[in-house]
């Protein structure tokens, strides 16, 4: 069912408040320029870490882990932070959002608030350049973004046709899921597309929800992160506790889209990254003018609620939800398994 000219302006006018409340956020630390960016680290070397976040001024939870990560790697490379070393030069973009009063045309990039991706609007966008330019040469590019307005992703790794490097790297993140799709399969791999030529590794993370502000996925996701760089040796000295790590590895075939069979207002009181049952309850579709419950919406198999509609407005064919189902097959051990092929490479490079 497509939607109504109403509910069609009420996403839009949502948007434009997210963004025009983001655009007006100060960027306090960030190298002189044209182009907002932290650079840390020894400058002699290539950048052996990129992030990119909020491209299109709608990722609370992006921009703030990466700033807030940013300060850290700051006062590392300050010797604020006893016995820890930065020993890599790393590149962080927590948001572009202060550029669009400069070249309000020139997003090379956008983000599909309602379909969960990315959309180009044209390759050679300025700031698609100018992300690009400041970010090729790293070895490990990371693009960190929301998937949807509507919907809320735990925190989780995507990787696009990857090399078995990638695979194996992306479980140093320690997330509780790594999802492999064809480049082809959404608009999602934007940055991915435009790295790849670039060699190295590219990932991508989702994690919350277009514009809201989720504390406990930021933690999450800002521990992964400090993981990363222990475990990749960019940092060194770091004390993590080394937690069994319950990661599964994923294909499409191990996803599974739920989709509203009729319209309504949605509500629903489960968590994502939970594990469900089968016929377990996901939530309820309510009648908007009589209040009544007109059906429930239930898992129809069992496994791991990667993403979940947080939109109350719902329309006929809308996602509801997704579910991950395992395959003992591709459960992967904690992420220690690979780090001595990392300190390998380090210590080539040190």
């Amino acid at each position: 069912m497509k939607q109504t000219w109403v509910e069609t302006a009420v996403r839009w006018r949502s948007e434009a408040l997210i963004k025009a409340r983001i655009s007006r956020l100060p960027v306090q630390s960030r190298d002189r320029g044209a182009f907002p960016h932290h650079d840390i680290g020894p400058r002699e070397r290539a950048p052996r870490l990129a992030l990119v976040a909020d491209l299109d001024g709608s990722d609370l939870n992006g921009m703030f882990v990466l700033s807030r990560l940013a300060a850290f790697l700051r006062e590392v490379e300050a010797g604020q932070r006893r016995d820890l070393r930065l020993r890599e030069r790393v590149v962080i973009i927590p948001t572009i959002s202060v550029l669009k009063t400069v070249n309000p045309r020139g997003m090379g990039i956008v983000r599909n608030a309602t379909g969960g991706g990315v959309g180009h609007r044209g390759s050679g966008g300025a700031v698609t350049e100018a992300v690009v330019e400041l970010t090729r040469v790293a070895y490990y590019r990371v693009d960190i973004h929301p998937a949807s307005l509507d919907v809320e992703e735990m925190p989780q790794v995507s990787l696009y046709a990857p090399n078995d490097d990638e695979r194996a790297s992306a479980c140093l993140f320690g997330l509780p899921a790594v999802i492999e799709r064809p480049v082809e399969y959404d608009q999602a791999a934007g940055l991915v597309r435009v790295w790849r030529p670039h060699g190295g590794e590219s990932f991508v993370i989702h994690a919350g929800q277009a514009g809201s502000f989720q504390t406990g996925h930021c933690e999450t996701l800002f521990r992964g992160l400090v993981a990363f760089l222990d475990r990749t040796g960019i940092v060194s000295g770091l004390r993590l506790a080394h937690e069994e790590e319950d990661l599964h590895y994923f294909d499409l075939r191990q996803v599974l889209v739920v989709l509203a069979e009729q319209s309504g207002i949605f509500s629903s009181r489960l968590n994502v990254g939970r594990w469900v049952r089968v016929g377990e309850e996901l939530g309820q579709v309510y009648d908007g003018f009589t209040g009544g419950v007109q059906t429930r919406v239930t898992a129809p198999v069992a496994g791991l609620l990667a993403s979940l509609r947080r939109q109350p407005l719902l329309c006929q064919g809308d996602l509801v939800a997704r579910i991950l189902i395992p395959d003992a097959a591709t459960r992967r051990e904690p992420a220690r398994w690979v780090e001595q092929r990392h300190e390998r490479q380090v210590g080539r490079r040190l």
